[in-house]
């Protein structure tokens, strides 16, 4: 009976305080709770529909005292329509092909995302990342997930250029998750970062996704908000998901 229990209602933890990554002089406390067992892909939905994101086997979400800046958002996929700059950055994009894999780490994906943290984060939480950790971050799962790799096409379908970007992505049963993504850090004319949501945005629309989950907006943190360019969105508030006012 207890085993029983415990695979219905999970156990949930708390973090220690450690510096926050988004604002600074803050800190960040996390709850936290295990994706194992029979019911991990249902836990994930779940929690996922309540501002919780997935790393590895762990569903996390911010608990900091006093603080409630980090809100989960997500695209509304059937009211989405590019605007004139997004529809630039598909044009410049368009010699890309952006395949599904599974969620199965290579050397050439750690060489790119390698250069996009020496690149652009070289001081962040993931500067000091080594193979077996990218192996951990990309296989060790139990819910559906999946890498999109972006190639540039060659005059047939055989011939593909290096790996230009990728993106972590989950399956929820309402949308597309982006865990995580990283891309060619010298190629900033094709606004890759934009382009990957606006991919993601299409593939949910294929599928017949509500959503895309872009996990936590700051409004104080400008590295955060690019995410407001991606209107209509919701974001989750104290008791429901609510549209938010552009």
């Amino acid at each position: 009976m207890t085993d029983q229990f415990s695979n219905r209602f999970p156990q949930f933890y708390i973090t220690a305080p450690q510096p926050c990554p988004y604002l600074p002089g803050r800190y960040e406390k996390k709850v936290f709770t295990h994706l194992l067992g029979e019911n991990a892909i249902a836990l994930n939905d779940t929690l996922s529909q309540a501002g919780f994101r997935r790393s590895q086997n762990i569903a996390y979400r911010p608990a900091c005292d006093g603080c409630s800046a980090c809100v989960s958002v997500r695209i509304i996929v059937d009211e989405f329509k590019p605007n004139r700059s997004f529809r630039r950055v598909l044009a410049q994009n368009e010699d890309l092909h952006g395949e599904r894999k599974p969620a199965k780490a290579t050397q050439e994906q750690f060489s790119l995302l390698r250069s996009y943290l020496d690149t652009r984060h070289p001081e962040g939480g993931m500067a000091d990342m080594t193979a077996l950790d990218y192996v951990s971050m990309i296989e060790d799962t139990t819910v559906q997930t999946s890498l999109i790799e972006y190639r540039q096409q060659g005059e047939n379908a055989e011939q593909t250029g290096p790996l230009v970007a990728t993106a972590l992505t989950d399956r929820l049963h309402d949308g597309l998750s982006m865990v995580y993504s990283f891309f060619m850090p010298d190629a900033d004319h094709r606004s890759l970062g934009s382009y990957m949501v606006l991919d993601h945005i299409e593939r949910a629309r294929a599928e017949g996704l509500p959503y895309v989950y872009l996990g936590y907006w700051v409004a104080d943190c400008r590295k955060m908000s690019y995410k407001m360019r991606f209107q209509p969105l919701e974001a989750l508030g104290m008791d429901c998901w609510q549209r938010m006012p552009v």
